[in-house]
């Protein structure tokens, strides 16, 4: 049936948006009161949505269902310590290689109709903007943004780099950072008495 004098179709409910009432999200247009998250039904808008394939979700609703599972993430009052669990000291490692980005010159139909082709460079896995978090000059997905040595999870004002590795600024200190009597290494330098 031909599309007569109207706009695009919702991507919701499949009827004609006209132009003062569309919104567009990943080249999709919904109506205004079609915009809201799949799972709670709350109401939308560019700050607040996240895409998942053809589906649009609140953050929250996002989280809960494609996020990280597992105890203290963010179910009840529990917390995640990002502290190791024994005492000891961690020891520089060698840095871990990310798998290699597959030569697929033929992407997902994901990727293809919204057009993330960042890979991060801890998993190597495809980052879509929904989690995307810039650091080193790189895209991350959020759970990958932790430091190399101790697991911490890291924010803008806590994150080096070096090598184009992520590290919080307490292991760049130990293990890159100035070394000597008074700086924290008293094993490091010599005695010559």
């Amino acid at each position: 049936m031909p599309n007569w004098g109207g706009g695009a179709k919702c991507a919701a409910c499949e009827k004609t948006v006209y132009h003062a009432e569309e919104i567009q999200c990943n080249s999709r247009s919904f109506h205004k009161t079609c915009f809201i998250c799949m799972a709670c039904r709350k109401g939308l808008d560019s700050t607040t949505v996240a895409a998942h394939e053809s589906e649009i979700y609140c953050k929250s609703c996002y989280g809960k269902k494609y996020g990280p599972k597992g105890y203290g993430y963010g179910q009840g009052a529990g917390a995640l310590s990002s502290d190791p669990v024994n005492n000891e000291e961690r020891q520089p490692q060698e840095p871990k290689t990310p798998h290699p980005a597959s030569a697929n010159s033929n992407p997902s139909k994901f990727a293809q109709k919204f057009g993330s082709t960042d890979r991060c460079p801890r998993c190597s896995k495809a980052v879509y903007a929904a989690e995307k978090v810039m650091g080193a000059g790189k895209p991350w997905h959020k759970t990958c943004f932790r430091c190399l040595l101790c697991g911490k999870s890291l924010e803008s004002t806590t994150v080096t780099d070096k090598d184009g590795e992520l590290y919080c600024k307490v292991c760049y200190a130990k293990n890159f950072g100035p070394k000597g009597r008074g700086l924290g290494n008293l094993g490091v330098v010599e005695d010559n008495e």
